[in-house]
Order: structure tokens, then sequence, then C-alpha cells
């Protein structure tokens, strides 16, 4: 049995110790061919739906099964243990149907999310864009009012699942002079006419939570589908976005716990001059290091876990938590990678891929440079 980590419950620990098992015989299993062979992460969606973790971020009424946030992460980093790419797949699920949930109406939120909650359909949230990422004053795609619907024309760069998908969550300018209050968003069906859906970028990491680059072209949208009054979608954007560090955070945290476990196993295992190299200061103090480094980001989650619980603002805790837990993986990795010498930067280890996949975490939902913004912000405003 897991240690229970302060803020869960037993019940927690139960759900994550469910997820954990799976994730042990089913995921980390094929998680090397999935990162040689780059096939999509998708295919472990049935399995995931049966244990719920598809609606994990969903409440029962739209069929989720009733489980609390800290369940969640905590069953999110039992996946990224075994596959961060699996992982990357379902936060990326989380932020489209997180958006639906946030700034949905019912007839919406009935409509699309329990199909999600169970795996039959897969969300995309589209975002970012090729020239100014997130950043509102430089969206450039457009949502025209036409009558009943509107007509949505852009390129969205980067946006997982969206091949697989059966909605994007679309943000596009409906004023195109506003910066951030000119921005909304719109549940864009992934087989209406106009989108062009690329290959799958070649990634250098989580090879198997593809991403994609979205071109609409007067895509046709019924303003039903629209989330929210118009120019509300950038204040949706970062009510996803709190959400979605923590998952953030959660994969960093997995992904460190399996380093850690490989370091210290190879440490005991690995013989220089008729010792274990774990009998060496040097190598115990790299542990060290590393464990401190896993705890504080485990303590700085579960402090943001339990305002967003409490349903209080949790902003710069969320800041906080995704930007320690993605750095202190990059650590993390780096150093386990280091106890193993030259066997750690073969790929008969899975330490290379661990470095890989971790580097990402420091980029998406706002790079580490943005963190610190918010967090600096908050401290100048309190």
């Amino acid at each position: 049995m897991s240690l229970i980590r302060l803020g869960a419950t037993e019940e927690d620990q139960a759900v994550a110790d469910a997820v954990a098992r799976f994730a042990e015989e089913t995921l980390a299993p094929v998680a090397q061919a999935m990162d040689e062979e780059a096939f999509s992460a998708t295919r472990h969606v049935p399995g995931l739906s049966a244990l719920g973790v598809m609606g994990m971020n969903l409440p029962e009424r739209f069929g989720g099964p009733g489980v609390t946030p800290t369940a969640m992460l905590m069953s999110l980093v039992a996946i990224s243990r075994a596959c961060a790419a699996t992982s990357s797949m379902i936060g990326a699920h989380y932020l489209g149907t997180d958006a639906v949930l946030i700034a949905g109406d019912e007839t919406q939120r009935e409509q699309w999310l329990p199909r999600c909650a169970s795996g039959e359909w897969l969300a995309a949230f589209a975002l970012t864009e090729p020239r100014g990422g997130s950043h509102p004053a430089d969206m450039r795609t457009r949502a025209v009012r036409d009558g009943d619907d509107y007509l949505i024309t852009g390129v969205k760069h980067f946006i997982s699942n969206a091949a697989e998908a059966r909605f994007m969550v679309v943000f596009a300018k409906t004023d195109a002079e506003a910066a951030a209050r000119g921005v909304s968003a719109f549940i864009v069906p992934r087989d209406l006419p106009g989108i062009q859906i690329s290959s799958p970028e070649k990634l250098m990491g989580i090879r198997g939570g593809h991403a994609f680059e979205v071109s609409l072209d007067s895509v046709r949208v019924p303003a039903a589908n629209r989330l929210g009054a118009e120019g509300s979608g950038f204040k949706t954007a970062m009510k996803v976005l709190d959400n979605s560090r923590l998952d953030v955070a959660a994969t960093s945290l997995g992904i460190a716990e399996a380093a850690l476990k490989t370091a210290a196993d190879w440490a005991n295992q690995r013989l220089v001059g008729g010792e274990p190299i774990a009998n060496k200061q040097g190598i115990q103090f790299k542990l060290a290091d590393m464990k401190l480094r896993l705890e504080a980001a485990w303590a700085l989650t579960m402090q943001a876990l339990a305002l967003r619980q409490q349903g209080q603002p949790f902003t710069q805790q969320s800041a906080m938590a995704k930007l320690f837990a993605s750095e202190m993986v990059g650590f993390v990795t780096d150093e386990a990678l280091q106890i193993h010498g030259g066997y750690g930067y073969t790929r008969e280890m899975p330490l290379e891929r661990y470095v890989r996949d971790a580097r990402i975490l420091r980029i998406y939902e706002g790079s580490s440079e943005i963190q610190r913004t918010i967090i600096a912000r908050s401290v100048l405003n309190a």
C-alpha cells in the first residue's frame, strides 16, 4: 500500500492504487515501444475509461466517477510513472472537457460531456497559434458572425488529440481590435467542412501524445456552440489552465518518481571496486537532493489542490506547483541519468526517455517564464 499523502484520503489513495496497478500492468510494458514507434496513446482509452479516468475531472451528473481532484491528480501521477505520453493525452482531453464544464451552459454540458467521460469521445483544446503562442493580442484566428452561425478561420498549432478528437474547443477573436476581451471560445466538431489536420508533429519526447497543426477555413459553427458570452473566451482559457497546470505538475511528479526509483535500484546493484555505488557518499547526496526536490514539489502541488478542492482561487499556487515541479523533474531525470553513467545514455535504459519526456513540461500550459510572471504579479498586487 502506498503512503497516503497529506491532504489525501484513504479513498483517494484506493483510487490511485487501482490506476497504478493498471498502469504497471498495461501501460509500462509498451511505453518504450510507444516512444520508439510513436503510435498513439489513445489505444489505452478503453482500459482507462473502464477505471473512470477519462472522466475524473467531471462531476457525476455528467458521467464522471465522482472522485476528488486529489484522487484524479494522484491517478495521473501513477499513469505518468508508467507512461508520460498517455498522461499527456489524458491531460489534453481534460483541457477540452474542462472548458465545456467551466463555460458551457447545461445544454452544452449534457450534449458533450457524458460521452467524453465514458471515453467514447475524445476532446482537444485549440488555443496556441504558430506566431503568437497563447498570447491574446497576437491571436489571428477569427470568428465572424453570420446569422445563426460563426465562420472561423485561422491556424492552431501543437494541438494534442486533434486528429482523434470528436471536438475541439477553439479560441478565436470575435473582436479583432480587442486583446483578451476580444477572444471567444467555441465547441467545434472535428468533422466540420473546412478543417484540415496535419500529420502528427515529430516530437522530442512524449511521442505517443500526438500533437497537430489545425487549419480552419471559414468553418461554419452554430452560435449555439459558443461557450459563454462573446469576449469571455480568454477568461475561460485561464481558468482551464489553472486546472491543467496541476495536471502538468502530476506528470512531472510521476516521471520524477520513476527516475528516482530507477536510480536508487541501479545504485544498489551497480558494483564498483566490489561494492555498490550506493555506498558512495557522492551518490547518496545526489539521491537525497532528488528526493528533497520531489517532496517539495509534492507539497506545493497538494497545497494548490487543497485550495482547488475547497473552491478557492488557486492561480498563484497552481503556477508555483507547475513551475517548481516541471523544473524539479528536469533536475531529477538528469541526475538519475548521471548516476547510471554511460548506461544511462543508451536506449537500453529508460533514463534518456525520461529526460526527453520531461523537457516539454517546462514549456506547455505556460512556460516557466510565464509562471514566474504570474507569481510575480500576484506578489506585487497582494
